[in-house]
């Protein structure tokens, strides 16, 4: 029993180096833990849509004449955009009369209304453009941080658009206004004067809703003008990633069909979510976030209103951080692990996260750089599993 003993703890030595080398390498692909720069965010689908919409419609029931503007076509503020002969019948009509007046009162206010919009917009202008000032003067002496001034100028432009926005917005409710006027005065005598539609903007005809001589009612659509030179991006993010951003965060629009990256960044994120159900036919709760351009209006000039793009959010961004890739990381336990290449073999380390990139993982604590870790790991492979690189 002694002999025996005494050689079973080098036989069991020799069959396991034996085992050890019988058993052949796993091909895999190692990829070394390196510094690098790291970005932290995510991805969504987007939409362009024009920051301000401006729909002309009949203020009278009666008969458009021929529309020769078209969708493209440019116009100016106070150009005449259609025609509209009222109709006789309309004009003699007791309700329509008393649905007049009331539009007449409406559109009194509504001018009221817009034209005290207008001053809360030029003092928001006015107060957002000194603060540009005051930041550019600051940064120039290394006082702020290029963030700060970057979201101080998206500020700055909002507020032009929104007083630009403002003043549109009167010039259409003093035309509604004198559209009624002018229904009460031209009352039982004939069909009376035409009335000349303008526009309250420079802008483009987006669209065309009425073509032909036709009669109209009131309110009918006839165009749709806008300002493809102001243009914004809508994404529906999940709420879970709507939740980290702020106004001022950097993004890129990818794949948006034209050469290279677009810079944008975040203008705001609306309060209200909704339910929508993905292609998978799972439930997300989504949120809609509206992204401003930043740069020359010439590297976007190709997006029209609705065009699709994808939009990559920069949460946190770092020079040199220790990464490794995605493919590498997955689940142990209630942390994550790799497998780390050691001495031709698979080692499973466990891993502390800081944060996941869209193709990389910052690594807090596990790995060093020099090290390589198994790309794509299967279920195949475990703890000791002899490795043979491969391109």
């Amino acid at each position: 029993m002694k002999r025996i003993a005494m050689w079973a703890v080098p036989v069991a030595i020799v069959l396991a180096l034996v085992w050890g080398f019988a058993t052949p390498a796993r091909s895999m692909k190692l990829a070394g833990v390196v510094r690098a720069p790291y970005v932290e965010g995510f991805e969504e689908e987007g939409r362009t849509r024009l920051r301000e919409r401006y729909l002309i419609a009949s203020p009278v029931i009666g008969v458009v004449q021929r529309i020769v503007l078209e969708p493209g076509d440019r116009v100016q503020v106070g150009q005449v955009l259609a025609t509209v002969m009222p109709s006789v019948s309309v004009l003699l009509d007791p309700g329509r009369r008393a649905q007049a007046q009331a539009e007449l009162r409406a559109g009194v206010a509504a001018s009221e209304a817009a034209q005290q919009r207008l001053r809360e917009a030029q003092a928001a202008r006015e107060l957002a453009v000194s603060e540009h000032a005051r930041l550019r003067d600051l940064a120039a002496r290394g006082a702020v941080s290029e963030s700060a001034l970057d979201a101080a100028a998206a500020q700055a432009a909002q507020a032009q658009a929104g007083e630009r926005a403002a003043r549109a917005e009167r010039m259409a409710a003093r035309q509604r206004e004198a559209a009624a006027r002018a229904l009460l005065a031209q009352e039982g005598k004939g069909g009376g004067e035409s009335i000349a539609l303008q526009s309250p903007i420079d802008g483009v005809v987006m669209r065309r809703y009425v073509e032909s001589s036709v009669p109209v009612v009131s309110g009918q659509s006839l165009l749709e003008l806008g300002n493809p030179g102001q243009i914004e991006i809508e994404v529906e993010a999940l709420s879970t990633d709507a939740v980290k951003l702020r106004p001022g965060m950097a993004a890129k629009v990818l794949r948006w069909g034209g050469e290279g990256e677009l810079s944008a960044q975040v203008a705001r994120i609306e309060p209200g979510g909704f339910t929508k159900v993905s292609a998978l036919g799972v439930e997300e709760q989504r949120t809609k976030v509206i992204l401003q351009f930043v740069g020359e209006p010439s590297q976007w000039a190709a997006l029209g209103d609705a065009y699709r793009v994808e939009v990559a959010f920069v949460l946190r961004a770092e020079e040199a951080a220790l990464v490794v890739p995605a493919s590498a990381v997955f689940r142990q336990g209630s942390g994550w692990a790799v497998y780390a290449e050691v001495d031709g073999r698979a080692r499973l380390r466990e891993i502390a996260v800081r944060g996941f990139g869209a193709r990389q993982v910052e690594v807090a604590s596990g790995l060093k750089v020099g090290e390589r870790v198994v790309v794509f790991p299967d279920d195949q492979l475990h703890d000791g599993s002899r490795l043979r690189a491969t391109e």
